[in-house]
């Protein structure tokens, strides 16, 4: 058993005495026992919030670690997207560059564009 609750323990039974209005006439208990013990009180009472703001400490560091995982596979789905888009873009700058490819392009562009009217048209 813990030394500090064992001496608390000791001293409830000193303070058995005492009821909520105050000391009773014939208790012969010193201030300086009484005293100590709204001390052991408020100790307990810190001691108590202490301890509710380490799991709330440790429930924060929780989360942040859970989103720091989060933005780092994030990060790597980025990276790994900005070299598809890079390879695309090569390829659209290859195929833009020879004569053969600009009808092609237009082609494609019209298609676009037709399609784009007979959506709006049925829309």
């Amino acid at each position: 058993m813990n030394p500090r609750r064992e001496m608390r323990n000791h001293r409830v039974a000193l303070f058995d005495g005492i009821e909520e209005g105050g000391i009773r006439a014939t208790s012969s208990y010193s201030s300086h026992e009484i005293d100590e013990h709204d001390n052991d009180r408020a100790v307990d009472g810190l001691q108590d919030r202490v301890n509710l703001l380490k799991r709330l400490t440790g429930d924060i560091h929780e989360e942040v670690e859970s989103h720091n995982r989060v933005l780092d596979r994030m990060g790597n789905d980025m990276d790994a997207s900005r070299g598809i888009l890079s390879g695309t873009m090569d390829r659209f700058k290859s195929v833009f560059e020879t004569k053969s490819s600009r009808r092609m392009f237009t082609l494609v562009a019209s298609f676009v564009v037709i399609f784009l009217i007979i959506y709006y048209l049925t829309r």
